[in-house]
C-alpha cells in the first residue's frame, strides 16, 4: 500500500471540491449567505426560511461524505483486533471527533434547506493489507492527511466566510489527528512547515 492508495477515499472530496472552485471563479466573487450567518447566530427559524448557497451545499456534503467515512475507518481499526489496548481508545477519540464534525455538517446542511448524505452500507477500505497496528495506523493517518488537504482546498471555496471559518476549525482537527498518529509511528508529527 503506498501514500496514493490511501488517499483514494478522498478523491471525490477533491473532485466536488475543484469543480466548486471553477464554479465560483467563473461566478465572478463569494456570495454571503445569510442563512449561515442567520444559522451561526442562533437563529435557526431564520435560517432554515433562507436560500442556501447550492455550491456551500455540496461542499458540506461533501466533506460530511468524508467524516461517514471517517467513522467507518476508525471502527474497522477498532474492530480489527490489530490496536493495543494503549491505542484503541485514541481511535474511539477520533472517531469520537468525527462523529461531532458529521453532526455539525448534517445540521448545518439541514437548516440551510438541503439534504445530507448518509453512510454508505459499504467502503471499499484496503482491509485485506492491515496485517497489524502499524497498518491500521498508516492507513488512518492517510486518511486524516486526506482530510487535511480536502478542507484546506475547501476553506477558500465556500461562499459563505462564516461556513469557512467552521471548515477551517474542523481542519486543524484533522491536522491534530494527523500528527499524533504520525508519532504513534515513530514518524516526525509534523514533517514539513507548510501543509499540501
Amino acid at each position: 500500500m503506498n501514500g496514493q492508495d490511501l488517499l483514494l477515499p478522498f478523491d471525490s472530496l477533491n473532485t466536488d471540491l475543484r469543480q466548486a472552485r471553477r464554479r465560483a471563479l467563473a461566478g465572478g466573487g463569494l456570495v454571503l449567505s445569510a442563512a449561515a450567518l442567520a444559522l451561526l447566530g442562533g437563529r435557526d427559524a431564520l435560517a432554515a426560511g433562507s436560500a442556501a448557497n447550492e455550491s456551500d451545499l455540496r461542499i458540506l456534503n461533501s466533506a460530511l461524505g468524508a467524516e461517514l467515512e471517517a467513522i467507518a475507518a476508525y471502527q474497522l481499526g477498532a474492530d480489527s483486533g490489530l490496536l493495543t489496548k494503549d491505542v484503541r481508545p485514541l481511535a474511539m477519540t477520533f472517531q469520537g471527533h468525527h462523529k461531532e464534525h458529521a453532526d455539525a455538517l448534517a445540521a448545518t446542511v439541514r437548516k440551510l434547506g438541503g439534504q445530507a448524505v448518509t453512510p454508505k452500507a459499504k467502503y471499499g477500505f484496503p482491509v485485506d493489507q492491515l496485517k497489524n497496528q502499524a497498518d491500521v495506523l498508516r492507513f488512518a493517518a492517510g486518511l486524516e492527511k486526506g482530510a487535511v488537504s480536502a478542507y484546506l482546498g475547501a476553506v477558500p471555496l465556500f461562499g459563505d466566510r462564516a461556513l469557512a471559518q467552521v471548515a477551517a476549525s474542523i481542519l486543524g482537527d484533522e491536522a491534530m489527528h494527523w500528527a499524533v498518529l504520525r508519532q504513534a509511528l515513530g514518524e516526525a508529527p509534523v514533517p514539513a512547515a507548510f501543509v499540501s
